[in-house]
């Protein structure tokens, strides 16, 4: 077994990018398995310093919400924790949870945004319609951050920033740090990662975001897909493989490799982050260090992760098939770097 060394100070390659056989990049970042019990069973590059979770902290929110009297199983509970494509039915989700509060979507405090899934952002467009906080992909999160804080009787909006755009958060608004939802969420990722939060900023969305370690995180992954289906930890995980779909997208990868490994779920995270679950307790994490701009690589270096601790599955190989394009047709390859064997 490989434990990680607190010696490693920098990320790794984990892919070449080869084009006609000459290797022209490099994808570098750091991964993470952990094993049942927690400890760390293999490791590469930084993985027990701070980092930023982002999206692939949205079970564990999820998880706060569950502690605190959020009603929703399902497919609605999977799209708590999403971060949806903005299709049809992704919508008419957060509206049916802002409605069990009472509300409609203009209690959400989100970004506006056009739908993430291709086609129905061409028809939004087409349509003439301009973005809307409901099709941002965190309105799912949002809705039920709002019905939660309701169902408790915690204030929603801050009055003294209502009318601000640029304000960042009112001690009442339910995206602030210190609002009881924000502690409740924390306290879950804390239980969760086994580690104390280090730092906190704000998210993409608005909410707040927790840093936590990368191995923090697999240990998180691990201990929601091993869970009992009638712990909270295990709703999410089982809300997620039964409804990848709302979690995340129709076409989206995160759905293709949930329904394409038994047992797995899974979560994406802005800026290179990914993290899993499987049904054994393993987990694993990630994150390439060009940040977005290494979404070619992320479900890569994820395949080639699980093949090297054992798990096979068509899905893999599917993602593994990562081409590199000249003209229109192939001439190279996104592959694993040699670390993987």
């Amino acid at each position: 077994m490989h434990l990680y060394s607190s010696a490693v100070t920098e990320p790794v390659i984990l892919a070449d990018v080869v084009r006609s056989g000459f290797v022209e990049g490099h994808h570098r970042g750091s991964v993470v398995v952990s094993n049942p019990d927690g400890s760390v069973e293999w490791s590469a590059g930084i993985v027990d310093e701070p980092m930023f979770p982002r999206s692939s902290n949205k079970p564990m929110q999820a998880l706060g919400m569950l502690r605190n009297g959020l009603p929703l199983t399902g497919e609605l509970l999977a799209l708590a924790g999403a971060s949806h494509s903005g299709e049809q039915f992704h919508l008419d989700g957060v509206r049916a949870i802002l409605a069990k509060a009472g509300l409609d979507e203009s209690a959400l405090r989100t970004p506006t945004a056009y739908p993430v899934e291709p086609a129905d952002r061409d028809a939004w467009v087409c349509a003439g319609r301009a973005p809307e906080r409901v099709a941002m992909n965190c309105s799912g999160k949002h809705a039920a951050m709002i019905l939660t804080s309701t169902l408790n009787g915690w204030p929603i909006h801050d009055p003294a920033t209502e009318q601000d755009p640029h304000a960042k958060w009112g001690r009442d608004d339910y995206r602030s740090p210190d609002h009881p939802l924000q502690q409740a969420i924390r306290t879950a990722i804390e239980d969760s990662a086994g580690e104390k939060v280090s730092y906190v900023a704000v998210d993409g969305c608005g909410a707040p975001i927790f840093a936590i370690s990368l191995a923090g995180l697999a240990r998180s992954f691990g201990l929601f897909a091993a869970s009992a289906p009638d712990t909270y930890e295990g709703r999410v995980a089982n809300a997620f493989r039964e409804f990848p779909q709302y979690a995340s997208g129709s076409t989206r990868e995160e759905t293709k490799l949930i329904r394409g490994v038994d047992g797995l779920f899974c979560k994406v995270g802005a800026e290179g982050v990914f993290a899993v679950g499987l049904a054994d307790g393993r987990g694993i994490a990630l994150k390439i260090e060009d940040g977005d701009g290494a979404k070619r690589s992320r479900e890569l270096v994820t395949a080639a992760t699980l093949r090297r601790i054992g798990v096979e599955a068509p899905v893999i190989d599917e993602l593994l098939d990562t081409v590199v394009l000249g003209g229109g047709v192939k001439v190279g390859q996104i592959r694993p770097s040699a670390l993987f064997g």
